[in-house]
């Protein structure tokens, strides 16, 4: 089975860093809110999951 958590973190490790690294322009505006709110929602599925190996909630 794919190891799932270690994906997320390499990616979300990535895209924080990347986030990071780009500077705050108005031209950056959109692609960092796209980037910022993606990693919101990857947090979230991924806590949500914690625990939850079979996919469904208890």
């Amino acid at each position: 089975m794919p190891d799932y958590e270690r994906m997320y973190h390499i990616l979300c490790r990535a895209a924080s860093g990347a986030l990071d690294m780009l500077p705050e322009t108005k031209e950056n505006t959109a692609g960092r809110g796209l980037l910022q709110f993606a990693l919101y929602v990857a947090e979230e599925l991924y806590i949500r999951a914690d625990g939850d190996e079979d996919g469904t909630e208890q």
